[in-house]
């Protein structure tokens, strides 16, 4: 079977990689990815039937999304042809299709094997259609990136979607095995160094493989400790996209950690992102709104400290200012949670939307002129100031419009309070 090594042009004789060496022969020696590939998971199914489908394979970085088309192009008798998105155009494209037509004519069916497949624009994703339809080319997509965002919704109906998981600590620690095989010695590493090599990778097995690789490189002549290997290479940054799909991620993981009310659990994902890079101050804005949306009522002084937390890192910057920002997040998962606000407002709105050629009760308008006056506006308001208890009761929606109760406090922190003096309001305002 032809390598990467081999496709660059380089000969066989010339040194290669660690990773290129270890590369899989069979899917069953695909690391961390039996969901897909054993004879019960839908790829190991497919392959099994002889029935290969198009498909997008999604997964982060160094999980074997290249290796796993190139082994199912040899298990299905399948021509391999692979293109990248982002060095290739239209031009690549019509070539490449015409030259599975003619393969087909012989015969001799073609796996499409579209790497970074998101770099294609709409027009460009759009154009495989037909090909796939027709059966000229069995399409197999890589990316890194959420199909549900960067591939045009055509295209993902003919084609399934295959997640792959990012290697754990087994699947990592099972390649640097092979690794050792391959090499004829064990990695010069104590017990707390192999598991620190093993986090630097971050779940990429083609990472873990160039790591080690560098260590065996070293010749060194005792076991290395966490801090010998720390010295010795340089730590991979958090795989972490401002722009992409991780970043949604990650917000999305911190802003449910703090509506969860797990401290631990927020600031573990507010530092994961400030250490992929994030703008500090977006993260100040999502905690403003977490705390109108979350909770809101139930303790109006967190968006108090939100803001102040704003101002207080736009005063120091970084890194003093972010701890302001940490302080923002163990006070938002630790306060009383409430959506009340949140809810009441969206209820509202829809009730502005759908009734807002409606006036105000005329009692309630002001009447500047004598015209307006005999027109009634102002007529029988209560100042409530002056009302028993400060209540009048008064209608202060349309008069076309039945009364709405919008808020609906929780009984949660402030809001208990609040509850209690909204009961007896209305008690008093029905039996007014």
């Amino acid at each position: 079977m032809s390598t990467l090594f081999e496709a660059a042009g380089l000969e066989q004789q010339a040194p290669r990689p660690l990773a290129d060496r270890l590369r899989p022969q069979s899917l069953a020696e695909v690391a961390g990815q039996s969901h897909l590939l054993s004879d019960t998971a839908p790829i190991g199914r497919m392959v099994g039937a002889g029935r290969l489908s198009s498909m997008v394979l999604w997964g982060p970085p160094g999980v074997g999304k290249t290796t796993i088309a190139r082994l199912l192009a040899d298990h299905c008798d399948l021509h391999f042809e692979p293109l990248s998105a982002v060095f290739s155009g239209v031009a690549d494209l019509r070539k490449i299709f015409a030259a599975a037509k003619s393969r087909r004519s012989a015969g001799q069916g073609t796996l499409l094997f579209v790497d970074e497949i998101h770099r294609f624009n709409r027009a460009q994703q759009d154009g495989f259609l037909p090909f796939v339809e027709e059966g000229v080319v069995t399409l197999i997509g890589a990316t890194t990136e959420n199909p549900s965002f960067e591939l045009n919704g055509a295209l993902l109906s003919r084609c399934q979607v295959m997640v792959l998981q990012r290697l754990d600590d087994d699947a990592l620690d099972d390649l640097l095995v092979r690794a050792e095989t391959l090499i004829g010695e064990d990695l010069p590493l104590d017990p707390e160094a192999r598991a620190a090599l093993r986090a630097m990778a971050d779940g990429d097995g083609r990472y873990v493989l160039n790591l080690a690789e560098d260590v065996f490189a070293l010749n060194a002549n005792a076991p290395l400790t966490p801090t010998d290997l720390a010295e010795a290479l340089q730590r991979r940054s958090p795989a972490y996209d401002k722009n992409r799909d991780e970043h949604y991620n990650l917000i999305s993981a911190l802003h449910k950690s703090v509506r969860g009310s797990d401290p631990d659990a927020a600031l573990y994902w507010f530092a994961r992102m400030l250490a992929g890079g994030e703008d500090p101050l977006f993260l100040a804005r999502r905690l403003v709104r977490m705390a109108s949306e979350d909770i809101g009522h139930a303790d109006p002084s967190v968006l108090q400290t939100a803001i102040a937390a704003v101002e207080t890192y736009r005063f120091l910057g970084s890194p003093e200012g972010e701890l302001a920002l940490a302080q923002t997040v163990v006070h938002l998962a630790c306060a009383p949670k409430s959506n009340a606000v949140y809810t009441a407002f969206k209820a509202a709105s829809k009730a502005a939307d759908e009734t807002g050629s409606l006036m105000p009760p005329k009692h309630i308008l002001n009447a500047p002129t004598s015209m307006m006056k005999d027109q009634g506006y102002g007529k029988g308001y209560s100042y409530d100031h002056d009302a028993p208890e400060g209540f009048s009761g008064q209608n202060y929606f349309p008069d076309e419009m039945q009364r709405a109760e919008f808020y609906q406090p929780n009984g949660r922190g402030y809001e208990k309070a609040v509850a209690e003096r909204l009961r007896k309001w209305r008690a008093l305002r029905e039996n007014g």
